[in-house]
Formats: C-alpha cells, sequence, structure tokens
C-alpha cells in the first residue's frame, strides 16, 4: 500500500477478532460498558462515561478521521460473538511514517482474555507491512500498570515519562510513560513473538 487513505474502509480481521471502522451506529453495541463500567475511563484522557459522554467521543472521533488525524476502529469479538470496545491510529505523521496506537478499552469481560493481542497483532501488522511505518508509538497514564504490562507483554520498549504532559478528564494532571516499537523489531521478533502468544 503506497498510501493511507483515511475515506476507505479499511477491516482488519483474523479468526479471533475484527476490526471495523467506527461509525455513530455502533453507539448501540458500545452503550452497555458506557453506562455499566465507568471504570473503564479512570486513566483516559477523555471519558465516555455517560451515554451524552459516549456519543461525543464516537462523533469526535469520527471527525478526527474526516480530518485525516485519527482513524477509530470498533472492536468485535468473533469468539463471544460480541463487540468489546474501541481501538484507533493518532497522530499519524505519513512523512515521518509514525503514528500512535491507543484510546484502547474493552468491557469487562473481554479483558485478560487474549482479545488485546489479536487486537494488537492485527493493528501493527497494517501500520508495519500495509502502511510502511517506521515506529509505532504509545503512551498511558505512568499510574495505569495494568495499561502498561499489556503493552510490555506484545513486545514494546519502555522510552520515558513525560512527567505533567497533559491533563486527565477529570482535570487533574497526569504523567505519561511513552512506549514503541520499531520496524526493523516487528520484523526481527515481534511479530513472531506476538503471533505465538495470540495462537498458543
Amino acid at each position: 500500500m503506497k498510501n493511507f487513505d483515511f475515506n476507505q474502509n479499511y477491516f482488519l480481521e483474523n479468526e479471533q477478532v475484527l476490526l471495523s471502522p467506527l461509525e455513530l451506529a455502533d453507539f448501540e453495541y458500545l452503550k452497555p460498558f458506557s453506562v455499566d463500567e465507568p471504570e473503564l475511563w479512570k486513566y483516559s484522557l477523555i471519558s465516555a462515561f455517560g451515554e451524552d459522554n459516549l456519543m461525543a467521543y464516537i462523533t469526535n472521533a469520527i471527525a478526527s478521521r474526516m480530518d485525516n488525524r485519527e482513524y477509530p476502529f470498533v472492536v468485535f469479538d468473533k469468539i463471544n460473538h460480541s463487540y468489546a470496545g474501541t481501538t484507533r491510529f493518532y497522530d499519524i505523521n505519513l512523512p515521518q511514517k509514525t503514528l500512535q496506537l491507543g484510546y484502547t478499552w474493552y468491557g469487562k469481560r473481554f479483558q485478560g482474555t487474549g482479545l488485546n493481542k489479536h487486537c494488537k497483532y492485527l493493528l501493527l501488522e497494517f501500520a508495519f507491512e500495509q502502511l510502511n511505518m517506521e515506529r509505532v508509538e504509545f503512551r498511558a497514564d505512568n499510574q495505569n500498570l495494568r495499561s502498561i504490562a499489556a503493552m510490555k507483554s506484545i513486545g514494546c520498549t519502555q522510552e520515558g515519562v513525560l512527567r505533567s504532559n497533559t491533563y486527565k478528564s477529570d482535570g487533574t494532571r497526569r504523567d505519561s510513560i511513552v512506549l514503541s516499537i520499531l520496524k526493523e523489531e516487528w520484523y526481527q521478533y515481534i511479530k513472531s513473538d506476538l503471533k505465538a502468544k495470540c495462537f498458543k
């Protein structure tokens, strides 16, 4: 793939999971998480707790795609035949061949099931092998130990911590940990290691 087309609908899929472009109609599938699981956004920069916030979350994500800045996906668990959450590419810099992968959340019953590894495998494969990215970056609240462990488990390298670099959704400041995967690391060992973890 020579160019990334924000107007094209990309579907990333294996036997475990389907990632589809996020649409307004997905509101109904995601609403139960928004209403019943407010703890999902404890460490998020943007809260989707409550129907109004969820609609704003989805609307803003789609608007960012239309502005050629982000590409959000909705996550469907094919094993459980159920929508599980969302994820997206953002801070996409095509000339420099870099992007960030984040805004990832899953309902509680999908956490720790291996779903995230399948999602990350498909997203990283697409980023490095189709988009020809040189670097994929990940960030998280430095207190979000669960998220940090998940990123390290897929092969991310910790680079450092940006102190008090942004606001949380509650208005307080956070330190953000920065991790990354480089294209040569993907091809050398991360792809095979992550694939083995997905299908063990």
